[in-house]
């Protein structure tokens, strides 16, 4: 029988939850990913910061900020190992956590992750382009 997830996700805002998730995008975005570090650490005050765990163990992150544009949500990054289920958990939790008065919510999703974010009601707008040496659409929630 296989074992049972315990998938949850939580908005953090200490140091030490902070680390933990620093720590996997480090490891998703800068060492799997080969993204320049200097572009990974940007906007981190501003932002709100999500935590994904697995049966108590860290496993995923990802962020959500108020730009001029709207809202952007960003940094979705969740370890190998735990990958098929956390993703959809990070997305739903940080849409849930969205401000009332996010009428405009958009991402820079990377190719692979694009069906994802179509689940929850994305659509891609605009050319590909490429950002951190990964190729993105911009994607935005119809509201």
């Amino acid at each position: 029988m296989p074992e049972l997830k315990e998938i949850k996700v939580k908005k953090v805002s200490d140091p030490a939850d902070l680390e933990k998730v620093f720590a996997i995008r480090r490891q998703v975005f800068v060492v799997e990913q080969d993204c320049p570090p200097e572009l990974e650490w940007e906007f981190e005050d501003e932002s709100t910061h999500f935590l994904a765990t697995v049966n108590g163990e860290p496993a995923g992150a990802s962020r959500w900020r108020k730009t001029d544009k709207g809202y952007k949500l960003e940094r979705f990054a969740v370890l190998e190992q735990f990958r098929g289920g956390v993703g959809k958990a990070l997305v739903q939790a940080v849409l849930d956590d969205l401000p009332a008065d996010a009428t405009y919510v958009y991402m820079h999703a990377q190719l692979a992750a694009m069906t994802l974010y179509e689940k929850f009601g994305f659509e891609k707008t605009g050319p590909q382009f490429e950002e951190a040496g990964i190729q993105h659409f911009k994607m935005f929630k119809k509201v």
